[in-house]
């Protein structure tokens, strides 16, 4: 199961987290680089929600380079499958780009919550659905060129309800099953065009962990 991983606060490497799966005869990682020298960082904004900072890196030839990092926690992503087998995504309207389309339940991870913990947490809250079992799919770095931000994924099978979805204030939320059938065509047609849910049922669908 993926193991906890703090929000990145500092420079430097990044801890390893998440799903490792193994695939006979998949291809190693490349060999890793060496890290760059932090000359010195700089907090340019913090806030409960985000922050940002300025690291200024040693390259090669010894220039200098600036090299913004935004911070945010890790996140969970959860694929909820019902007991007939079909696949619950939740329509959300999303400020910064005005737009409301199909996604996965997601979020992120409380200080001192597992990720276990709070996949369960935002599929109830944000469906009103409780996972019979979770099971752990690969994760992934959604935005590794500008931050640390990772992405557990989870599927949660045997789906039921077991009340009524309870969102944040500022989530506008529905909610509806489809078959694994539709799901592939809306993936087909670019039509998921939220990266953690597109991605995360693209697993589930690759893997298919029953």
């Amino acid at each position: 199961m993926p193991d906890e991983g703090p929000p990145q606060s500092g420079p430097g490497r990044v801890p390893q987290r998440g799903f490792r799966g193994r695939e006979p005869g998949a291809p190693p990682d490349p060999d890793p680089f060496p890290d760059h020298t932090v000359l010195r960082s700089e907090r340019i904004y913090d806030s409960p929600w985000c922050g940002l900072r300025r690291d200024i890196l040693e390259l090669e030839g010894q220039t200098e380079h600036e090299y913004h990092v935004f911070e945010i926690a890790d996140a969970v992503v959860v694929v909820p499958v019902l007991e007939d087998g079909s696949i619950l995504l939740i329509g959300q309207h999303r400020h910064p780009t005005g737009r409301t389309h199909w996604e996965a339940p997601a979020g992120r991870i409380a200080d001192g919550e597992t990720p276990e913990a709070c996949a369960l947490r935002e599929l109830r809250e944000e469906t009103g659905y409780r996972a019979g079992r979770l099971v752990a799919l690969p994760g992934f770095f959604p935005t590794n060129g500008i931050s640390a931000h990772y992405a557990h994924v989870f599927v949660g099978l045997d789906c039921v309800r077991e009340g009524d979805p309870q969102p944040d204030s500022t989530e506008q939320i529905v909610s509806r099953s489809f078959t694994r059938d539709e799901v592939e065509k809306l993936l087909a047609a670019g039509r998921i065009q939220d990266g953690f849910a597109a991605i995360s049922l693209m697993y589930y669908l690759r893997l298919d962990p029953r």
